[in-house]
């Protein structure tokens, strides 16, 4: 498995588990075609990790901003952060990657406390 298909299993794994979260899930569910996402926000996550992906993106790609509308509360961006550590818990592919994933969630977290100010 390449790096780029691990990222992929990894958030394609979170948001499986998140779609069906009781506190975060009506997030995903409520977009109808939410499982096209995906490859999306995997690029993301490729941008992130190894600050290059294949896909292009048409605009800046500004996080924080596209979620502004969601109107996340500070319970619930705690609850992905549960979820996603625990899908990246169980996988032993790609060490330092892995590593480096939950380094870029703790930022991502103190970024969104921030903007959001909860």
């Amino acid at each position: 498995m390449t790096d780029r298909e691990w990222i992929f299993q990894v958030v394609n794994s979170f948001y499986g588990l998140a779609k069906n979260d009781i506190l975060i899930g009506y997030h995903f569910r409520i977009i109808k075609d939410f499982d096209e996402h995906i490859p999306r926000i995997a690029a993301f996550w490729e941008l992130q990790l190894l600050h290059s992906t294949q896909r292009k993106f048409g605009a800046p790609f500004d996080v924080i901003r596209i979620h502004e509308l969601m109107n996340i509360k500070r319970g619930e961006l705690g609850r992905w952060l549960v979820l996603f550590k625990k899908v990246l818990n169980e996988t032993e592919d790609f060490p330092e990657l892995k590593a480096e994933w939950f380094k870029k969630l703790d930022s991502f977290e103190d970024k969104f406390l921030r903007f959001f100010a909860f």
